[in-house]
């Protein structure tokens, strides 16, 4: 087996170990879920709809439990992580809108930005403590489309775009996980912080664009050259499993990483690789959560986490 053929079926006994899934009730959340559980892991779907939740998890085999989790609305990021007790092996950054119609968070945030890197970021620093190995954070090679700007992160000033907002978020993800990882190593941590992305995948994000033109191309699109969510599932959990170092993005081994098995090594824009903006946008994302880095919560030692039903 090379990693060009790697699948889930090659995943490791995770017998013992906690998982904690974001956006798991669809899509290659689900997949990853699903997955892990039925590699031996505990996993906790976190999502924002229970019900459905627990209709997606039905299926699983393993053990599971649903959470609920709305990373729009930071109260419901804080009441998660005050909830939590215990480990948490992996804790993977997945649930994302794209494309979406101008709206606001809860808390004032342009949606995409609000959802995809300003929830992720409460989330994981308040459960940082907890986690003892990695943080994944599913990316997308749409970064590559998006510039950050730390004086308008929220699209307050400048004339909305759907596409360039979603980019913007996605190249978020990245400088958060270089920076995360940066901020680890110095505080002498063993957990890695990593990324990864599907590739062209068929799942639900297409379906919330709010234009029936972009829709019925992205369903074609889909239709004629996506790959499946499963397949778009494999570079998240070949990057929650496998041994590689902190800092290292995931993606699809195929031409423009649109289809393939996952392999180390995929492309980052130049934008992703600014550590000064990605020092900036940390500073920017701890004052408008309001949650900060702490080093010191990275060396405690969590109680045992309780077995779920």
């Amino acid at each position: 087996m090379t990693p060009s053929s790697w699948t889930a079926a090659d995943l490791p006994d995770l017998s013992g170990r906690t998982a904690i899934v974001t956006g798991a009730s669809s899509g290659i959340g689900a997949i990853a879920a699903r997955e892990l559980a039925r590699a031996g892991a505990r996993v906790v779907l976190a999502v924002r709809d229970v019900a459905k939740g627990e209709r997606v998890a039905a299926s699983f085999t393993g053990t599971w439990e649903v959470r609920p989790l709305d990373l729009a609305d930071l109260a419901s990021v804080r009441a998660f992580a005050g909830g939590w007790t215990g480990d948490i092996d992996i804790l993977i950054d997945n649930a994302g809108i794209m494309a979406v119609p101008q709206a606001r968070t809860k808390d004032g945030f342009e949606s995409q930005i609000g959802t995809n890197h300003l929830g992720h970021f409460a989330l994981t620093n308040l459960l940082i403590g907890h986690v003892t190995d990695r943080v994944v954070t599913v990316a997308s090679a749409a970064h590559r489309m998006g510039a950050i700007s730390l004086d308008d992160l929220n699209w307050e000033s400048r004339s909305y775009h759907a596409w360039r907002a979603y980019g913007q978020s996605k190249l978020a993800n990245l400088l958060f996980t270089a920076e995360l990882q940066r901020r680890l190593a110095a505080a002498g941590s063993t957990v890695r912080a990593l990324a990864a992305h599907p590739g062209y995948s068929a799942t639900h994000l297409q379906d919330h664009t709010g234009s029936r033109v972009q829709g019925l191309i992205m369903d074609v699109g889909n239709r004629a050259f996506a790959q499946s969510d499963a397949m778009g599932a494999l570079p998240t959990l070949f990057a929650a499993t496998q041994d590689l170092p902190g800092d290292t993005y995931i993606g699809p081994s195929g031409i423009g990483e649109m289809r393939g098995h996952p392999k180390a090594g995929a492309r980052r824009s130049r934008a992703a690789q600014d550590p000064a903006t990605a020092r900036a946008l940390w500073e920017l994302s701890e004052r408008l959560t309001g949650v900060s880095w702490s080093p010191a919560a990275t060396a405690e030692a969590p109680a045992p986490a309780p077995s779920a039903s």
